[in-house]
């Protein structure tokens, strides 16, 4: 009798977990590249099935998804699932922030450092044959003050990280509470907008996310912070971030992710505000690598299938 279960891994995933899964008696459909069509046609033959936020695992998938039992999440963030619906149908939803966090908190200082530093500008100048000092002189990070928006496990670590520096750390989570200890200052989002020279979101994107980061929260701040994103794109208003770095209300801008990730697909708005944000020396763009090391990509099939049990 063949008691062997499927499996479909709906993006690219770390060879351990492919293994693993055979080990445990899955036949594992490994296909990085499926489309939602595609998934659509065969979901009903998977009793598990991987994602990342390639795919949407809506109502229509779960419907037709009469075998699945579990769905893991390689990575943070459940907007692309809807959970809810899913565990109407008893199916287990877990995702793997655990896995990515380190990654994610490296990459946001690297980026606050790279900013306040000036080392991507200063780098562009000298291939271009120009050795510029003093238009370059650096902003130390010792003595600032951070507000990290969301305190889950990204912004924890990424207080982790930050302590070394000699900062003041300010951290507002609306769910979260009773975290503060000698090095962290629980506080309000107002707070932080009076206080910070420097913000950074670590934050789900959910209906009460969607644009937090918006013209009026940056009418708000009162120091011209620096602004991080390593979250969702959505989270921020790119409008109104452009408003604010022409109005000088903030000293620049650091975003690992955009509202709309497909370059090939941007609207002719989103097309010129991309230009206006690459032609910005005060902003820095990267594409939605902040959680995505190679230690990372491995440490998330090990959390996954610990949170499984399988």
């Amino acid at each position: 009798m063949n008691n062997k279960k499927t499996v479909i891994i709906t993006a690219k995933a770390h060879p351990h977990l492919i293994s693993a899964l055979e080990q445990k008696n899955y036949i594992v459909n490994y296909l990085p590249e499926i489309t939602y069509p595609e998934l659509l046609q065969i979901v009903d033959t998977a009793e598990g099935l991987v994602v990342t936020t390639r795919i949407k695992i809506d109502k229509q998938i779960l419907d037709k998804a009469t075998s699945l039992k579990w769905i893991g999440r390689l990575g943070s963030g459940m907007e692309l699932i809807d959970v809810p619906y899913a565990e109407t149908k008893g199916i287990l939803c877990v995702s793997t922030p655990e896995g990515n966090a380190n990654a994610v908190a490296e990459h946001a200082v690297g980026l606050v450092l790279n900013l306040l530093n000036n080392i991507t500008n200063s780098y562009l100048q000298i291939r271009e044959g120009k050795w510029i000092r003093d238009g370059n002189r650096g902003i130390e990070l010792n003595g600032k003050t951070v507000g990290i928006i969301g305190y889950g496990n990204t912004g924890s670590a990424f207080a982790t990280l930050l302590s070394s520096f000699g900062v003041i750390i300010l951290a507002y989570d609306k769910y979260k509470t009773g975290f503060g200890n000698k090095k962290i200052t629980e506080t309000s989002l107002a707070t932080i907008a009076a206080q910070a020279d420097i913000i950074s979101f670590h934050l789900p994107l959910t209906n009460e996310t969607r644009y937090l980061c918006n013209s009026a929260f940056l009418n708000a701040l009162q120091k011209k912070p620096y602004l991080v994103n390593t979250s969702r794109g959505e989270i921020v208003n790119t409008t109104d971030v452009i408003d604010a770095l022409e109005n000088q209300q903030v000293s620049g801008v650091a975003f690992d992710v955009l509202e709309n990730e497909d370059l090939n697909a941007l609207t002719i708005k989103q097309q010129e505000e991309l230009k206006f944000l690459t032609n910005h020396k005060q902003v820095l763009l990267t594409p939605h690598i902040a959680g995505y090391s190679h230690e990372a990509f491995y440490k998330m099939s090990i959390v996954l299938l610990e949170k499984l049990s399988i």
